[in-house]
């Protein structure tokens, strides 16, 4: 199987945290953080960053980035690397594999990435996603973090922002966050986008139930630590702390004892 082609899709405009991808972490820009953790896995392609945005673009640029610019009316993360891929390599075929890592995935790490590669591998699914456990109690009733059931199967459920799974009994189930870690083919991402909104996508607004919802199977790699997704403001401090304890970013920075 062709390696996937990583895509990180960013903009500054975020409704929740605007200037997000710029913001520094421990020196370096979040978006650059999310770059050099995708070329340490080893089973990804080329890594690319996919902005309507040019103060993006020349920050990118300077550490090296392949940048592809999209139109900023883009509605969405999937909609941005779709354009992206069309733009950056047209010829690609339909059932090849394209991850997309969304900006704010500040701990994603190249295990995950090559553990998603290896699923996509094996087939039966036209998606892959990441899920990660919930760090605390709180996180389960936080309507930005995205909750996801799954069958014993490794097929996703339903993705939902409210506490899911309930627990009506003392030994409750354990609960999974989805991140915006997810492989899906060509094939999938070109009809994902011509698809209109569906209905328990509007509701929740989640965009992999827009999949769910026209038939799509979604596989899951259960990641072995939790991740955080930086959605607004208060979680900057919390991810750079997870981010200075997480060994991976000790793999292209120094950030001392």
């Amino acid at each position: 199987m062709t390696a996937p082609i990583c895509v990180i899709p960013v903009r500054m405009n975020s409704s929740r945290f605007p200037g997000k991808p710029l913001v520094p972490m421990l020196g370096l820009a979040m978006v650059q953080h999310i770059y050099e953790r995708c070329r340490l896995a080893k089973k990804l392609g080329p890594v690319v960053i996919a902005t309507c945005d040019g103060s993006i673009k020349d920050a990118a640029e300077g550490f090296g980035a392949t940048v592809v610019m999209t139109d900023e009316a883009q509605p969405s993360a999937m909609h941005r690397t779709q354009q992206a891929i069309q733009n950056f390599q047209p010829d690609l075929a339909p059932d090849a594999p394209v991850l997309m890592v969304q900006g704010d995935e500040i701990l994603f790490g190249p295990d995950m990435g090559d553990a998603v590669a290896d699923k996509f591998a094996k087939g039966g699914s036209e998606i892959v996603n990441v899920i990660s456990p919930l760090a605390n109690e709180a996180d389960l009733t936080d309507p930005n973090r995205v909750k996801v059931v799954a069958a014993p199967t490794g097929k996703a459920l339903y993705f939902s922002r409210a506490p899911i799974p309930a627990c009506f009994r003392d030994d409750p189930a354990p609960a999974y966050q989805q991140t915006g870690i997810i492989c899906f083919t060509r094939s999938f991402i070109d009809q994902f986008s011509k698809m209109p909104p569906t209905p328990l996508e509007q509701a929740e607004q989640i965009d992999i139930l827009r999949g769910l919802e026209n038939g799509f199977e979604v596989s899951v790699v259960i990641a072995d630590r939790p991740t955080l997704g930086v959605d607004t403001p208060a979680d900057r401090d919390r991810a750079e702390e997870m981010l200075k304890a997480d060994p991976w970013t000790r793999h292209y920075m120094d950030i001392g004892e």
